[in-house]
């Protein structure tokens, strides 16, 4: 099963400066979202952004990594995009759900 930390962490292997999150999209281990704030993408068309993150997971895919949704912004964008997080077989057609933000207050 693939962790939402191994997932942060290997896109800063590749990304060492940007800000990640990943979710754990039906608790499976195998269905994720991950959101990538990088200033590097910026002038980068949204596809040559993923593709970056994609061509590194290729060898886990589809196994043990079954989907991958990946919001991929500068931070400019992120500071006006939406806090939904999307889910590619969300009742079977896809749906966007609110994001849940593991990082709260932890103490």
């Amino acid at each position: 099963m693939v962790s939402t930390s191994w997932l942060e962490d290997e896109v800063r292997s590749v990304l060492p400066n940007c800000s990640v999150e990943a979710i754990d999209l039906h608790g499976t281990g195998d269905h994720f979202h991950i959101r990538i704030i990088e200033d590097t993408f910026e002038g980068m068309r949204p596809l040559q952004r993923q593709k970056i993150i994609l061509n590194h997971f290729k060898p886990h895919i589809p196994s043990p990594i079954h989907a991958i949704d990946l919001k991929c912004m500068t931070p400019q964008q992120a500071e006006s995009s939406g806090d939904t997080a999307f889910d590619p077989h969300g009742g079977g057609q896809g749906i966007h759900i609110k994001r849940i933000r593991k990082h709260q207050n932890k103490e």
